[in-house]
């Protein structure tokens, strides 16, 4: 692999100690962005992360004739979908593999216009992850689809209709598919095994702000009445709570110290308890969340990822590379995305001894038991990891393999860092000011200048 920006020299064995600060969630902003294309006036969305996801559905909305333009207050965005207009296959083609979040227009576009395209999906390899449901729900709801050589062509003859569906899975993207589909709908479309994230409930309450006329039972049940006209909404995005665990672990991992501000407990609360069981030490006040090592050695745990209100997958990859520092053996069991724990293998590399598993290793069968996954990992620890040779796979896997960089004796050099930018703001500025020794071999330079 040749030296490139993409690149980055980590010298580990420093404990990361400072002050970092998250902005809105990477699972919401993109959302509500696509959002304000159902609203017959401007949007205001504040909290908005400068990440690539961001970038992604700006343009897209751009290519469609929504004015999107920055506000007075930094990570503020105005979105101006007035003169919605059909774009170029060519210019919305060129989005295609770059991220998952086109599927999204569907809805809107069909509602604003009549029809869409939606390009190839990129996203990050980490189990399957189909688009025909959203196909087969859009079909529900009477859109028309035409799958091409270069993407998907949906039609909507006429007004798009209330529905009932439910879910084989409690999918965050199916769920939100539905969301930005139904509320224009005529009738009522009452949805089962919805996903019930955080995330989703503030895309609820954006809708909700535009005009939606949404309810959600305890049951993982969402009904939706449809309107004949929603408006614009004001909203400050929730903060990214996989951001902040994800800083939480390196803090752990690192023997390190570090506030976070923004982190919420509310969202978190899961993840805290499983925090603290581990060995590792946090203080919650208004402005966010502290976290650190507080010394002595750290405890194995057996770990089931779920949906929420479960212990989240996103939060599981970081935290499997402070368990590798953990004394015993610690169970990983995933049951969310089938090709998760494949980052390991990297992590073994570095001096991990972790050890996956078909079978369901956690406390219940789960969808990937008989199937012929390795969906269950053992890690046995504490283990001294030493720098290696890495190559990022996926968002969340890559932000595992920094993290082992910085704990790791030695030095690493990591590939393909610009996936990090995904998901994490100006995460590499977050190493400078925490401390890391890490710099970008093409320029000589300290990470983060």
């Amino acid at each position: 692999m040749t030296v490139t920006d993409d690149v980055l020299l980590v010298h580990g064995g420093t404990p990361l100690e400072g002050e970092i600060r998250v902005r809105g969630a990477k699972n919401l902003v993109p959302k509500a962005m696509v959002a304000a294309l159902l609203g017959s006036a401007p949007s205001r969305l504040r909290n908005v992360p400068d990440i690539r996801d961001v970038r992604v559905v700006r343009g897209l909305l751009q290519l469609h004739g929504v004015t999107v333009r920055p506000g007075d207050e930094p990570g503020e965005l105005l979105l101006d979908p007035t003169h919605v207009e059909s774009a170029n296959v060519a210019d919305i083609d060129a989005h295609a593999g770059s991220s998952r979040i086109p599927i999204l227009f569907c809805g809107p576009l069909l509602h604003r216009l009549g029809h869409a395209f939606i390009p190839g999906l990129g996203g990050c390899d980490i189990g399957g992850r189909p688009i025909d449901f959203h196909f087969d729900v859009l079909r529900q709801f009477g859109a028309r689809i035409d799958k091409r050589a270069d993407g998907q062509y949906l039609e909507a003859p006429q007004r798009l209709r209330g529905t009932k569906i439910r879910l084989p899975y409690p999918s965050v993207g199916a769920t939100e598919q539905v969301l930005l589909t139904g509320v224009l709908a005529e009738g009522v479309t009452e949805l089962s095994n919805a996903a019930v994230e955080p995330e989703i409930e503030d895309l609820i309450c954006v809708l909700q702000k535009m005009g939606a006329i949404i309810a959600m039972d305890t049951d993982r049940t969402i009904r939706i009445t449809g309107v004949d006209k929603l408006d614009g909404y004001a909203h400050r995005a929730l903060p990214d709570r996989l951001e902040a665990a994800s800083w939480a672990s390196a803090a752990l991992a690192t023997e390190g110290d570090i506030y976070v501000h923004g982190a919420q407990q509310r969202s978190m609360m899961t993840f805290l308890n499983t925090y603290r069981k581990v060995g590792g030490a946090f203080e919650i006040d208004d402005s966010g969340i502290r976290f650190w090592h507080p010394g002595g050695t750290l405890k194995s745990i057996a770990l089931e990822t779920d949906v929420h209100p479960g212990f989240q997958t996103d939060w599981q990859q970081p935290l499997v590379v402070a368990l590798t520092q953990a004394t015993g053996l610690s169970i990983i069991h995933e049951t969310v995305y089938e090709s998760r724990l494949g980052f390991t293998s990297a992590l073994n590399q570095m001096g991990a001894h972790i050890q996956l598993y078909r079978e369901c290793l956690g406390g219940s069968d789960c969808r990937f038991g008989q199937r012929n996954f390795l969906h269950s990992a053992v890690v046995s620890g504490p283990t001294r990891l030493q720098g290696a040779d890495l190559v990022i796979p996926d968002l969340r896997g890559g932000f595992s393999y920094l993290i082992a960089a910085l704990a790791a004796q030695g030095t690493s050099r990591v590939h393909g860092i610009d996936l990090i930018n995904r998901g994490y703001e100006n995460f590499m500025g977050k190493l400078r000011e925490l401390g890391a020794k890490a710099e970008l071999p093409a320029q000589g330079k300290p990470a983060g200048v």
